[in-house]
């Protein structure tokens, strides 16, 4: 019997070691090992009835049950690594990144249009010396209208023009319709000289179109010293207009009214478009219009509590989206403000 199991062993060697050179993977060589060396295999049965062998028989047929069992480990485990270097170079085969590739940048927001605009106006009249102010939108009628010497029959004071918080109680609140009146609250808080200009948002009873919206965006500005005169606004303006949009624009001044200005003026630019020869852009006139401004009304010198006999000074107002589509080429204000993202995205 013994030299039955001898035999067996032997072959199981020889057997053994083919099966598992020959294992395709590692399940395959799982189960050569489960049948070689396992809990069933010959070899732990072997193990199993060494009791029952002859003293003198035992320790030959242990030391066979040695070789034979390390013998197919060693196999096992070599084969094992072959296997599973095999397995982990055919993973990175199909799971291979190119990192020599340029990754994913993500997209990053930006300023809008009418913040750029708007900052880049103020640096402007900054680099000019000017100061930067700030008020409330929620305004009182008296700095909205009254100290401006807007009169109280004025068409710009009634509901259809003007969104009122609380209209026809005394001291009435409103939503500011223009950045002028921190004109007389700058005033009233600081002596001359003034040189100040005031961005922000201002609010209208506007139905929305191409050209106009209840929400936009004003930046007032405000000189007062001793002698100034209408050239300081002209070439005032004029500075402003070449740095903005370029120095070969010209510009040109014709006569206007506003209640807080006297004499008064629209300035108007020579067309980006089409070089002051007429087009689309300007409706053939060569000029587009961009801002109204004027000398200061002794009237609001005086309910700020200035003296108007001992100062002069400008002030002029501009439309900061109007100057951001003239800039860009835009024809609809709507494209600014919840349009087409697209659109924007051209002036990242």
């Amino acid at each position: 019997m013994n030299q039955d199991l001898q035999e067996q062993l032997a072959d199981l060697a020889v057997t053994g070691g083919e099966r598992i050179n020959a294992a395709a993977d590692l399940d395959e060589l799982a189960a050569v090992e489960a049948e070689t060396i396992g809990k069933r295999s010959l070899v732990s049965e072997a193990r199993r009835s060494l009791g029952a062998v002859d003293e003198q028989e035992r320790p030959a047929l242990g030391r066979l049950i040695n070789e034979v069992s390390e013998a197919l480990r060693g196999k096992i485990v070599a084969k094992r690594l072959h296997l599973e270097t095999e397995a982990d170079a055919e993973r990175l085969a199909t799971e291979a990144l190119d990192v020599t590739l340029p990754g994913r940048v993500p997209l990053r927001g930006s300023h809008h249009l009418i913040t750029t605009a708007l900052e880049e106006i103020t640096d402007i009249f900054v680099s000019m010396g000017y100061d930067v102010a700030a008020g409330p939108e929620a305004e009182t009628s008296w700095y909205n209208f009254t100290a401006l010497n807007i009169g109280p029959d004025h068409p710009a004071r009634a509901e259809t023009d003007t969104i009122y918080l609380d209209y026809g109680r005394p001291g009435e609140v409103l939503l500011r319709t223009h950045t002028s009146p921190m004109q007389a609250r700058y005033m009233q808080e600081n002596p001359p000289p003034v040189y100040v200009v005031v961005p922000g948002r201002v609010f209208r009873q506007e139905d929305v179109d191409p050209t106009h919206s209840p929400v936009f965006h004003q930046l007032e500005g405000l000189a007062v010293a001793d002698g100034i005169t209408f050239g300081d606004l002209r070439g005032t303006l004029e500075t402003f207009a070449k740095r903005y949009f370029g120095k070969e624009r010209s510009v040109r001044f014709l006569p206007s009214y506003f209640p807080f200005t006297e004499p008064s003026a629209e300035m108007l630019v020579s067309c980006f478009a089409c070089d002051g020869s007429g087009c689309r852009v300007c409706s053939n006139e060569g000029w587009i219009e961009m801002l109204g401004c004027g000398m200061v009304h002794p009237a609001v010198f005086e309910a700020v509590g200035y003296d108007p006999g001992a100062v002069t000074g400008f002030a002029f107002g501009l439309g900061v989206d109007r100057f951001a589509m003239v800039r860009h080429g835009l024809t609809d204000l709507r494209h600014l403000f919840g349009g087409d993202i697209r659109v924007l995205e051209q002036f990242r």
